[in-house]
């Protein structure tokens, strides 16, 4: 019989390896891992000598949500940590960063008792963040694991909150601040298939009204929903870094602005990244939502306006820039669907071609 102490210094070396695997992804760069002790509890430094007068770090948070929930109800837990990075670290690119150090905490409900256990979940867990760090070009430096209890609640026996904060690094100089944006730039949507992590919880309710509390049993189009919504949020840092050089390198094409749509949707979003111009935007060929949004909306009778507002419709970011082109061919070279999806205008305000359920009655929504 394992201990619960037991079961909680396992989940800890579980992570420790995931981790100590991501290591090779900055070796000979910035964010180089430099370990000391040899151990799941040893001291770790990254290394971070000789930067240049204009360094400039900082730290982002965020967590995955109640999409944990999907996971949950399927136990299907090794794509979680995709949706996790994807969260902290396309948010870094926004700002012409490039995302380096990820540390993150794991708070479980219980990792069993007795005979009991529920490591085989943890290493689920653990494949994903590896396979993740690896998209991100990333370094996980530290894996904590608490066991809560009552504290942590969700579907089944298996419940966890998991949230992460990444260390980034830019150069002021190439910084985006969104004044660059020009009237006439292009926008190139870069494709989302599921619903990254956001808006869950009006898709939980959306299906738990339409099919009941075992709504994850349910098959839609011959694939099981929850399977479906649970599908994993693309990555995009390591393309967005490549294309504006990132910390250290290059810029292989000129940006002006990047907006990373999650909460708030394209309207939030990108109308934040015009903001500082005052400048509007015309999407006259966004990418298509998936059938699966399209299906919500029917289900849950959500207006195209509300979709729009809620879910990235398509497009999980959006890059502003003079030269299109570029973007598209390394966005192809990483396994990035992208096009041109509209263009910046001196016109303040946000035109969207509607791709929503209802784009029949309404061919063009403003916002």
């Amino acid at each position: 019989m394992t201990c619960s102490k037991d079961k909680k210094i396992i989940a800890s070396k579980i992570l420790y390896e995931a981790a100590k695997l991501t290591w090779k992804n900055r070796a000979g760069r910035l964010g180089e891992v430099v370990e000391l002790f040899d151990d799941f509890s040893g001291l770790r430094a990254i290394n971070v000598g000789g930067l240049p007068e204009d360094a400039c770090m900082n730290i982002g948070f965020d967590g995955v949500g109640t999409k944990i929930e999907l996971a949950e109800r399927i136990a299907k837990h090794d794509t979680v940590a995709y949706d996790l990075l994807a969260m902290v670290c396309d948010d870094a690119v926004v700002r012409g960063a490039e995302p380096v150090i990820v540390g993150s905490i794991l708070d479980i409900k219980s990792l069993g008792d007795g005979d009991k256990s529920y490591l085989d979940f943890v290493n689920q867990l653990a494949v994903g963040y590896t396979n993740a760090a690896r998209e991100a070009n990333v370094v996980i430096v530290n894996g904590e694991v608490a066991e809560l209890g009552a504290r942590v609640n969700g579907y089944g026996p298996f419940n966890y909150n998991w949230g992460a904060g990444v260390v980034w690094f830019a150069r002021k100089s190439r910084m985006l601040t969104g004044y660059n944006i020009k009237d006439g730039d292009a926008l190139v949507g870069l494709r989302e298939k599921g619903f990254r992590s956001n808006g869950l919880s009006l898709v939980r309710k959306i299906m738990k009204d339409a099919h009941g509390e075992e709504w994850h049993n349910q098959t839609y189009e011959g694939a099981n929903l929850a399977e479906l919504v649970l599908h994993p949020s693309r990555i995009y840092c390591q393309a967005v870094v490549e294309m504006n050089g990132g910390f250290a390198g290059e810029p292989r094409v000129e940006i002006h602005g990047v907006a990373h749509i999650t909460g708030g949707g394209i309207p939030e979003k990108l109308g934040r990244m015009l903001k500082p111009t005052g400048l509007g935007a015309h999407l006259d060929d966004p990418f298509k939502p998936s059938d699966l949004m399209l299906y919500c909306q029917e289900k849950g009778g959500v207006a195209d306006e509300e979709a729009y507002h809620t879910w990235n419709m398509g497009q999980g970011m959006i890059i502003a820039t003079p030269n299109p082109y570029p973007i598209i061919i390394i966005a192809a070279h990483h396994g990035l669907g992208s096009r041109v999806i509209g263009e910046v205008t001196k016109k303040p305000g946000l035109r969207i071609k509607n791709r929503g359920l209802n784009s029949g009655r309404q061919a063009e929504l403003q916002f």
